[in-house]
């Protein structure tokens, strides 16, 4: 069975340091060979890609822009209205993944309106989403790139995030129908909506591009106290054969370094 592949997410990670090349440099010397991040657009792409060469490391995810943050947007593509507008920002994440040599885009779904029930809407707003991610597919096609949608969970992170567990994520890809849009499985999420993580691992298994940990409920290191037992969901995707990337996702109790022992052991045990 091949070693898993871990990779820094740099929105979480090292964020003692006040911009994303920096980083990366950090991520490097700490031992990752590959980084990942949520929204690079304020950061300078020179900059970025100065980093990545002389780090050597491989950018593994981006994520599609958030859209009006100030208004409290968090991804458009389910968005009723907003389909120019996140055609826009996939064309946006399309120019970064190349300057980049990133080979994944999260295709953010987006939140229900304010004071509307998600019963009301769920129909137009899958209708929207699917439309977009047929968009994406074909954009994403020609450039070798993996688009990706991700349950974000409703119970402790965001209560108004119309993407929110991994069988409507299912249903979902089965009606864009495009191979190169899979589903990003970010096990913190999964917990916390519906559990059954064994079950719905290998039930899912085969549409997943794309691994990002967390413990639960708190949201720290894969090691510190919580409800998941990483050590034999890694073993899981281990046996199962997976050869993606696993993206450290995770608020660090102190310093980042400090924190990251259980993946230095796991390197060592793979040695």
């Amino acid at each position: 069975m091949p070693p898993l592949k871990f990779c820094a997410n740099l929105s979480w990670l090292f964020t003692d340091l006040p911009d994303f090349a920096q980083r990366i440099h950090a991520a490097a010397a700490s031992g990752f060979r590959a980084v990942e991040a949520a929204w690079l657009y304020d950061s300078d792409l020179q900059e970025l890609r100065k980093a990545k060469e002389q780090t050597g490391v491989e950018f593994v995810l981006i994520n599609t822009p958030a859209g009006d943050v100030k208004s409290g947007e968090l991804g458009l593509g389910a968005v009723p209205g907003r389909e120019t507008d996140f055609r826009q920002g996939l064309d946006l994440a399309v120019k970064y993944a190349k300057a980049l040599d990133c080979g994944r885009i999260h295709l953010m779904a987006g939140r229900v309106p304010v004071g509307v029930d998600r019963t009301t809407v769920a129909m137009e707003m899958e209708a929207t989403f699917v439309e977009n991610l047929k968009h994406a597919a074909d954009i994403l096609s020609k450039e070798g790139i993996l688009g990706l949608i991700e349950p974000i969970n409703t119970r402790i992170t965001d209560p108004r995030y119309f993407l929110d567990n991994p069988h409507q994520a299912a249903a979902i890809l089965q009606k864009v129908g495009h191979s190169n849009i899979m589903l990003e499985m970010d096990v913190f999420h999964w917990q916390i909506m519906d559990g059954n993580l064994t079950q719905n691992i290998q039930k899912y298994f085969p549409l997943i591009g794309h691994v990002q940990i967390a413990q639960v409920p708190e949201r720290n290191e894969p090691d510190s106290p919580g409800e998941v037992n990483y050590s034999y969901l890694f073993s899981l995707l281990e046996r199962l054969g997976y050869q993606g990337y696993i993206g450290c996702e995770y608020k660090p109790l102190g310093a980042t370094n400090a924190g990251l022992g259980w993946v230095r052991e796991y390197w060592k045990s793979c040695k």
